[in-house]
C-alpha cells in the first residue's frame, strides 16, 4: 500500500483533569506565568526492545473495574448570614454536551479540523476512520522509546518530566502504529476473543488513534498492570487521571463513556489534543471528543 503523508500541523467528568482550576493553572504555567522548578530526579527508562515486546499485547476485556474518575463536584455560593435572613445556597448546574458551547465561548472550535488526520482535534472512532487509510504523520520522533507525531512530543515530554518531579515512574508501551501493524494487532485479537470481543477493545485497522501518532499507552516503570484495567488503581494511573489534562493529554476511553466512544475503558490510553482543548472540555464538564464537537460515535462500525 502506498504511503500518503499529510502536512505536519503544528473520566466521566473528573478524569478529564482533576478540576478545571488545576488545568487552567497548568495552562498559565505553559504560557510563562509560572514555571516548575527543574527536576532533580533521575528519569527512568526502558529499552526499546522491552517496550516493543509489551506494546503488541492485547488488553483483556474490562469488567467490573474501578474507574479512575472522580465524582463530579457541585459548587455552592453561600450568602453571608444577616439578623433577618437565613443563609441559602445557590447551586450552579454542571454544563453538559448541549450547553458546552456557552460555557467555553473563548475557544474557537473552527481553529482545527476534526476530520484531518494531522489535526490535534481529529476525531477517530468506529464511525470515523483515519483518512486516508494509509496515513502516517509527516514527522515522527521518539519519546521515551516510542514513536509519536512531532506535534505531540513537547507536551508528552513535559508530562513525563512532571511525573518524575512528583516521584511517579511512568513509561510508554505504545505510540504510533501504522495501518499494517494495527491490522496485525486486531487479527490476533479476533483469533483470541472472536470478532465481537476484539471490537470492544481493539480498533480495526484504519480506526485507531495510534495511527495518527497522537495517542500513547502508559504503564508503570515496573510493568505492573500493563494494559490492564487495574492500571486505573495504581499510583501511576491515578496520577495520570489527575494531571495529564494539564499537559494537553486526554483520557480517551472511560468506563462512563463506553456508549459514546464505543470501547471498553482503557485507563492507560491517552490522546494528545492540546492544553487549550483539555481546558475547555474541563470547564464544560464534557469528557469525550464526540460530545464536545458533536461528532457521532458508538460501538458499531460505519
Amino acid at each position: 500500500m502506498s504511503r500518503h503523508r499529510a502536512p505536519s500541523p503544528v473520566t466521566r467528568r473528573g478524569a478529564l483533569v482533576a478540576g478545571a482550576a488545576w488545568v487552567a493553572g497548568a495552562f498559565a504555567a505553559s504560557s510563562g506565568v509560572g514555571a516548575r522548578p527543574p527536576s532533580t530526579a533521575t528519569p527512568l527508562s526502558a529499552s526499546s526492545e522491552q517496550l516493543t515486546a509489551v506494546q503488541v499485547q492485547d488488553p483483556p476485556p474490562a469488567s467490573g473495574q474501578l474507574s479512575a474518575t472522580a465524582p463530579p463536584t457541585t459548587s455552592a455560593t453561600e450568602a453571608p448570614p444577616s439578623p433577618s435572613q437565613t443563609p441559602s445556597a445557590t447551586t450552579s448546574p454542571t454544563p453538559n454536551a448541549t450547553n458546552a458551547a456557552s460555557s467555553t465561548t473563548a475557544l474557537d472550535r473552527s481553529a482545527h479540523s476534526t476530520t484531518d488526520a494531522a489535526s490535534p482535534w481529529v476525531v477517530v472512532n468506529k464511525q470515523h476512520p483515519v483518512t486516508p487509510l494509509d496515513y502516517e504523520p509527516a514527522q515522527i520522533v521518539k519519546v521515551a522509546g516510542e514513536r509519536v507525531s512531532a506535534a505531540a512530543a513537547p507536551d508528552l515530554e513535559a508530562l513525563l518530566q512532571h511525573s518524575r518531579d512528583d516521584g511517579v515512574a511512568l513509561t510508554l508501551v505504545s505510540g504510533f502504529r501504522d495501518y499494517e501493524y494495527q491490522a496485525q494487532v486486531h487479527r490476533r485479537s479476533v483469533a483470541r476473543n472472536g470478532q465481537a470481543g476484539a471490537d470492544r477493545y481493539s480498533a480495526r485497522a484504519g480506526h485507531s488513534e495510534h495511527q495518527t501518532g497522537l495517542a500513547v499507552d502508559f504503564s508503570s516503570a515496573d510493568g505492573r498492570a500493563t494494559l490492564s484495567p487495574r492500571f486505573a488503581r495504581t499510583d501511576e494511573g491515578l496520577w495520570l487521571a489527575e494531571h495529564a489534562g494539564g499537559h494537553g493529554w486526554l483520557l480517551r476511553y472511560t468506563e462512563a463513556d463506553q456508549a459514546v466512544t464505543g470501547y471498553n475503558p482503557e485507563p492507560w490510553h491517552f490522546r494528545w489534543v492540546g492544553v487549550e482543548l483539555t481546558t475547555a472540555m474541563a470547564q464544560a464538564g464534557v469528557a469525550t471528543l464526540e460530545e464536545f464537537f458533536g461528532v457521532s460515535g458508538g460501538a458499531q462500525y460505519a
